[in-house]
Order: structure tokens, then C-alpha cells, then sequence
């Protein structure tokens, strides 16, 4: 399979367009998830909706951070089709279980669940990836599509939950959720992905997990990666859990522009996306990197004017844009640091950090917005964007 894929079109890869095709159904079903998430805390929790989003967006990186390391331990030890299919499986069931949740304690154990088998799913699939594509163009371009799967449902799951929701209630979409995980299960069931030995005998050990981190964080590029991670954590997190604040207090809008608002956000960076690859085969990643955080940087100060609806698009335009700029590239840079042999782990131990700063943005996003105002709150994850900037900067000038 591997000595074909170098002399055909990636396009004519049956087996990563059906990974792919698994990625994208599957997204569809998350994104649209996500707002109903949303419906249903506010149906459970009223005013308190926003509290119990934090916590449950809380839960999403614990799950993460707490169990991505461990999936790394043992990624080459699974058989990568049947664990996939596996994860994809349960995400199923416990989406079906949600419209019959009637507490919110009910709804935090599933977040835990179902992102538990998110954290084992993601490194899976991105260290699944140079096995069926070890042509570096292609493999790069893979990268980007994925992200891009990312953007475009971002773009495009708050308008189909809008017309869902027109002629259904949000509880029924849970329904389709779990159908998409389904239909993912089947694609990679029907994938003939390289068989993969193991040789490796180490057990596995809270060392090894922690290992894995290291190791990460001993490559430069990997470690400063991390830093800039920060001010794509800030922005993720600030969109996700302030924006319908923005358009509703701010601007005196409804669902609908709370829907647009994150559609311009998905534009942004799928743009950055389409164009990235062509980009990186002239230039280093790091340049990408700088440009994201100082368009970041910019967004969150004119955020923190609290604009009209003029400059709030080009805030959440210019968050798109610097978010991906930092991420779209990541893949690449791990798969350069490591062989193949190895990139599982390493993917993990990506997985693991990164949303730490999610776990740590998420929290400061709702809390400092909540306590002083939109403006500060927009300052205050400017200021983790900068201390971002100035981390990355250090590194990668002093540290190589």
C-alpha cells in the first residue's frame, strides 16, 4: 500500500479518503453537539447555563490531559483500526444517553466519557495518518484538509443546527450525534490500514507517560509549539464560551448572529488552511507562528473596545485567522521531530499539553468576564496571547 501511495495522487488513496470521510461525518455530529450542549445546560441550569459549560468544557481537558498521555503509552500496542472503531462506538451510546439526561451531574459524566474517547481517538487517527501518506507533501496536505474538516465545522454546524432546529427539538439532534459516530465506525471498518509491529516490551508506568512528555518538551520546536499553543487556546476559548455573551449584551443580538459571529471565525481560519500548504513548502512554520500570535494579540485589544458589529467581525475574522496560522502546521513539526516509529507518542503527549492550556483558558475566559466585563475579559486573554509571545520568542532565539 505504501509503495503505491508514492506513485498515485493522495485523492487516489481509497484508504485515507475514507479516513477522512470518517472525520468529517464525525464532525458534523461534534460541532452540532456543541450547541446543543448548549441548549440543553441552559434547559437544565437557566441563568446558570454559562457555570455549567465552563465545568463541562473543564471536564472536556481533564479528560484530555489526564488520559491523552496514557493512550500514548499504549497507541503502539492497539490495534490502531479496532481501537478506532472501538471509541467511535462508545461516543454513539453515550450521545444517545444525552437526551434522557435530567441532571446536570448526569450531564458531566458524559462530557467525561465521551471525551475520554476523544483523547484516545485524536492521536489514533493524526499518528494513523503517515502510515497510509508517507509522502511529506502529501502528508502536509493531509494536515491541512484535516484542519480544515476543524474550520468547516466551525462554519458550517451552527447554520445546520439552526435548520434542524427548525424541524426538530435540539434533544433529537443528540440522536443524530450519535449516528455520524456510527457511520465513522463503519468507514474506518471498510479502511485496509498498514499493520504496524510493536517492539516494544515496556510496561506501562506513570514513567513512561511522563517520559513521553518529556521527550516532547526536550525538542525546541515542540516545546516553543507548546508556548504558541497558549494564544490558540485564549482565542478558541474566548470564542467558545464569550461570544454569544458579545452578541447578546454587546451588540443586542439573537441565536442567529451568535451563529454568524462563529461562522466568521471558521471562515478566517479555513482560509489560513487552504493557503498554508503552499506557503510551508517556502517557508519555516515558525514564520506562521509569529504572524498568528501578533494577529491575536490585535483581535483581543480591539475586543476589548467592545466594537460594533463592523469591528467585532473583524475581531472574530482575525481570531480565525491567528488560531490557525499556530495550529494547522503542528502535525508537520511533531512528524519532523520523531520517526514514524514514535510519532504516536509524541502526537499523545501534543494532545495532552496543548489542552492543558485549554483547561486553564476556558476557566480564565468565563471567570474574568464574568467578574469584570467583556473588555477586561478581552485584555486579560490578550495578556496570555503576549506571555505566549514572548515565551515563544525566547526560545526559539535563545534555545536551539
Amino acid at each position: 500500500m505504501q509503495a503505491s501511495s508514492q506513485n498515485t495522487s493522495m485523492w487516489h488513496n481509497t484508504n485515507y479518503i475514507k479516513l477522512l470521510s470518517a472525520q468529517v461525518i464525525s464532525l458534523s455530529g461534534t460541532g452540532i453537539s456543541s450547541i446543543c450542549l448548549a441548549l440543553l445546560a441552559y434547559n437544565l441550569a437557566g441563568d446558570n447555563a454559562a457555570m455549567v459549560l465552563s465545568i463541562s468544557f473543564a471536564i472536556k481537558m481533564l479528560a484530555y490531559i489526564g488520559l491523552a498521555p496514557i493512550f500514548g503509552v499504549i497507541i503502539h500496542r492497539l490495534p490502531k483500526q479496532k481501537a478506532l472503531i472501538a471509541l467511535d462506538i462508545i461516543r454513539a451510546v453515550m450521545f444517545i444517553s444525552l437526551p434522557f439526561v435530567t441532571q446536570i451531574w448526569q450531564v458531566y459524566v458524559l462530557m467525561f466519557v465521551i471525551n475520554a474517547c476523544s483523547a484516545g481517538f485524536t492521536p489514533l487517527f493524526q499518528s494513523t495518518l503517515p502510515t497510509i501518506l508517507p509522502i511529506k507533501h502529501q502528508y502536509t496536505t493531509a494536515l491541512s484538509i484535516s484542519r480544515m474538516a476543524y474550520d468547516l465545522e466551525q462554519l458550517l454546524s451552527p447554520l445546520l443546527t439552526a435548520l434542524f432546529l427548525l424541524v426538530v427539538s435540539f434533544k433529537s439532534l443528540f440522536i443524530f450525534d450519535a449516528v455520524t459516530f456510527i457511520v465513522s465506525a463503519a468507514l474506518i471498518l471498510t479502511c485496509k490500514l498498514p499493520q504496524v509491529v510493536s517492539v516494544c516490551s515496556d510496561k506501562i508506568s506513570i514513567s513512561s507517560v511522563l517520559g513521553n512528555i518529556k521527550n516532547y518538551l526536550n525538542h525546541p520546536s515542540l516545546k516553543s509549539l507548546w508556548f504558541a499553543y497558549l494564544s490558540a487556546a485564549s482565542a478558541s476559548a474566548m470564542v467558545l464560551v464569550n461570544t454569544v455573551v458579545y452578541v447578546h449584551n454587546i451588540l443586542n443580538g439573537n441565536e442567529a448572529q451568535t451563529a454568524i459571529a462563529m461562522m466568521i471565525v471558521g471562515l478566517g481560519s479555513m482560509i489560513i488552511a487552504f493557503l498554508l500548504p503552499k506557503l510551508l513548502d517556502k517557508y519555516r512554520p515558525q514564520r506562521f507562528h509569529w504572524l498568528g500570535m501578533l494577529t491575536l494579540i490585535f483581535a483581543f485589544a480591539l475586543g476589548s473596545l467592545t466594537p460594533n458589529w463592523v469591528g467585532y467581525t473583524l475581531v472574530c475574522f482575525a481570531m480565525g485567522v491567528g488560531m490557525s496560522c499556530i495550529q494547522t502546521s503542528a502535525g508537520l513539526l511533531i512528524t519532523d521531530a520523531c520517526s514514524d516509529n514514535d510519532s504516536g507518542p509524541f502526537f499523545a503527549a501534543h494532545f495532552s499539553l496543548t489542552h492543558f492550556w485549554w483547561l486553564i483558558t476556558y476557566l480564565v475566559a468565563g471567570f474574568s468576564v464574568t467578574t469584570w466585563g467583556l473588555s477586561v475579559g478581552y485584555l486579560t486573554m490578550g495578556s496570555l496571547c503576549l506571555m505566549s509571545l514572548i515565551s515563544y520568542s525566547y526560545i526559539s532565539i535563545y534555545k536551539r
